[in-house]
């Protein structure tokens, strides 16, 4: 069973955080901030014509576990690229915990993101990679080798330090990108995706793992799966995503009473027929 350490802990990433949203003025920026994200109106049309976001409209609490659930080509790896910088988007339009995405490097600083597709350096151990990505982020070498240790301990890496990523199995290699999301201790987690392919036992570890996270350390957190269960146990909120546009939100039981359904994989089902 995975286990969080003392030493783990993000107060440093939120403490800093936190005293930045304390200093912004008294204007609209206020409620942006109360927000870990927040986007307003957001369009993404590619050169070959695909409207992949439509004047995309959601607002994510801080301190939520948040699930968003649609379709393939629906717009969420678009909205998850756009938030992380990796999908162009135009400035003024999302913002994480008031700082805009596009323009403010202070909100890259706040994001973590593990992607759907497992891409990891085959040319270093996976203590190596996360050290990496610590000094990626500005931590000194010996701050960003003991956070690489503590996350190995934490997903049960420990023992697979020294060893490549080529040479993990895949639910190995699964842990190791959540961790390296977590390196520098980001106020917001966006997963992509992240139980897909493990086995059914490492995927309630998972589950375990996150919602200690969450609870224990106030990590906001951004979830995107097509295991409509997995959203219905973890999720406090959840919004449904078709055409690049959000069609309806709420917490799971809402939905399910919006839609008269007994479980949230039948709201779900109801809310893309119309």
């Amino acid at each position: 069973m995975l286990a969080i350490p003392p030493s783990i802990a993000l107060g440093r990433g939120h403490s800093a955080a936190g005293s930045l949203a304390r200093r912004m003025p008294a204007t609209g920026r206020v409620d942006r901030a109360s927000a870990a994200l927040l986007v307003e109106r957001l369009t993404k049309v590619y050169a070959d014509g695909t409207r992949a976001l439509d004047e995309l409209e959601l607002r994510i609490p801080s301190g939520c576990f948040f699930g968003l659930l649609g379709p393939n080509g629906a717009g969420k790896t678009t909205l998850i690229g756009a938030v992380s910088g990796l999908v162009r988007a135009p400035a003024g339009r999302l913002f994480v915990f008031g700082h805009d995405a596009v323009a403010e490097l202070e909100a890259r600083l706040l994001v973590g993101v593990a992607p759907q597709e497992i891409h990891l350096d085959r040319f270093l151990t996976a203590h190596e990679l996360l050290a990496y990505h610590g000094r990626y982020f500005g931590m000194p070498k010996p701050e960003a080798d003991q956070r690489a240790a503590e996350l190995l301990e934490v997903f049960d890496l420990t023992a697979k330090a020294n060893t490549k990523p080529n040479r993990l199995s895949g639910g190995m290699r699964r842990r190791l990108l959540i961790a390296r999301a977590l390196v520098h201790r980001p106020r917001l987690l966006i997963l992509d995706e992240p139980t897909a392919g493990v086995d059914l036992e490492l995927r309630y570890e998972l589950w375990s793992y996150l919602r200690r996270l969450h609870a224990d350390e106030g990590l906001t957190i951004l979830l995107t799966t097509h295991y409509i269960e997995e959203a219905e146990a973890l999720c406090e909120r959840v919004a449904f995503i078709k055409q690049g546009r959000i069609i309806d939100e709420g917490t799971p039981r809402e939905l399910v009473a919006r839609h008269g359904a007994q479980r949230l994989e039948r709201a779900y089902t109801e809310a893309m027929r119309r």
